[in-house]
């Protein structure tokens, strides 16, 4: 009896300090909500900063080919910046499919899961290329998430490498 009333008195004891702390107010007089927008933007920042000039270098699965190895993938991303309308922002992303090797402006929406930002698209055509949808979260310089083009679909991986420089894909004039 004494020692489960000690580790109620403990838990009890844990419980308020954990409360106490979810309860402090912002440092330097800032409030709460004002230190989540500081973060928010911080994430921004950090976010644009980790894909701008990157390569996304993994592999991806297509769901019903369990044999053989695992497909290659790139993706090269020159910039990424947050759009001023909602949760927008614009990839500017050289795509290698099949015959096609363009260089595009994507508006993407970007959802945040606490600190970890998920690409997602919806039924997203790119012209010449089909209708794309994807969800991709990004995490310690890595990446994973699911794909669908049209009826076929599956996962993908990988790392975020800083890209070196890359020729232009077009002609000169």
């Amino acid at each position: 009896m004494i020692r489960s009333s000690i580790i109620l008195a403990a838990l009890c004891v844990s419980l308020t300090s954990t409360i106490a702390r979810s309860e402090d107010p912002a440092p330097s007089g800032e409030s709460k909500q004002d230190a989540a927008v500081v973060d928010r933007d911080a994430l921004f920042k950090q976010f644009g900063e980790l894909l701008s000039g990157a390569k996304l270098v993994g592999r991806f699965t297509i769901l019903g080919k369990d044999d053989g190895p695992l497909p290659k993938e790139e993706y090269a991303i020159s910039s990424v910046s947050k759009l001023p309308e909602g949760d927008y922002w614009l990839f500017k992303a050289r795509i290698k499919y099949g015959q096609n090797d363009v260089t595009v402006p994507l508006p993407l929406e970007v959802k945040w899961a606490g600190d970890t930002p998920i690409i997602t698209l919806t039924d997203f055509t790119i012209p010449g290329m089909g209708t794309f949808s994807a969800r991709v979260a990004i995490y310690d310089k890595k990446y994973a998430g699911t794909w669908a083009h049209g009826k076929v679909g599956g996962h993908l991986f990988g790392v975020i490498e800083k890209a070196a420089p890359e020729e232009p894909n077009e002609p000169a004039p």
